[in-house]
């Protein structure tokens, strides 16, 4: 499998590469495989493994299951207009078979689309029910008092009273850890929900506990820059660019499914 193109389709905002077009990746084991035909697609284990390295690679984590469901749609949709692309002959001529057939097969299809009206009020119904990505963020700039992890959360606790009073704290050795212009969304995603909830309240320059997904850590907040809603006038232009790409996107996704109708895909067990 081509790490190349997983990759590819990583570095796409998490969850803009559940709705965005085709990212080129996959494998051209269908043709090699002796006992499958070209209309069996095989999501083989050796795709799902490295599917699930190259996310934990970028995201530093593992993959949820729906994450992982998106990355494995993705590489069967590409492999479905990988084929309708070679028997539509779109492959004669072209060096870099794989790719380029896969994204002329894509704008082929995309060439018949034709979008739904919208309106202000529904454009506006869009903005509302995709507001997040249009509003400025809350930004966190904090300070971690960095601990070995197996530190009781009694002792952190005297850790913090210490630092506020500017004195050490006896058989406690710490590292500083600087955060600077972190999206509330980030922290979310890091440290939790409890975790937010409770930067949110702290009073900047002032030692605390906050308990993580990860355990208690010993934070101060510096400063918090409150978040900024979108006014739909000032985003209207992107936001009707942004909602004909959606539509496109789902539109796609739907003809590639109707003609993968025609395979039978199916998905092999990972060893345990």
């Amino acid at each position: 499998m081509n790490s190349t193109r997983l990759q590819t389709a990583l570095r796409e905002p998490l969850l803009h590469f559940l709705i965005l077009g085709a990212a080129i990746f996959g494998v051209d084991q269908w043709r090699n495989a002796g006992s499958e035909t070209a209309s069996d697609i095989v999501v083989t284990a050796k795709v799902q493994q490295e599917a699930k390295a190259i996310f934990e690679a970028g995201m530093k984590r593992e993959p949820k299951p729906e994450e992982l469901k998106v990355l494995l749609d993705r590489w069967v949709d590409n492999e479905i207009l990988y084929r309708e692309g070679l028997q539509l002959g779109l492959d004669r001529g072209d060096s870099g078979i794989r790719d380029r057939v896969i994204f002329k097969a894509m704008s082929v299809t995309q060439a018949g689309i034709v979008l739904p009206e919208v309106d202000e009020a529904g454009l506006k119904a869009w903005f509302e029910s995709n507001r997040e990505r249009y509003d400025t963020p809350a930004r966190f700039d904090f300070l971690e008092a960095a601990v070995p992890p197996d530190t009781k959360l009694d002792a952190l606790q005297r850790f913090a009273v210490a630092l506020n009073s500017n004195q050490d704290e006896p058989g406690i050795e710490s590292s500083l850890r600087v955060f600077r212009d972190r999206p509330r969304s980030n922290l979310l995603q890091s440290y939790g929900k409890d975790f937010t909830e409770a930067i949110e309240q702290l009073k900047p320059g002032q030692w605390q506990v906050l308990v993580s997904n990860d355990g208690p850590r010993v934070i101060r907040l510096e400063s918090l820059k409150p978040a900024v809603a979108a006014d739909f006038e000032a985003v209207k232009v992107k936001l009707y660019q942004d909602w004909k790409d959606e539509m496109t996107s789902q539109r796609s996704k739907e003809l590639i499914r109707e003609m993968g109708k025609k395979y039978h895909i199916r998905q092999e067990s990972l060893p345990s």
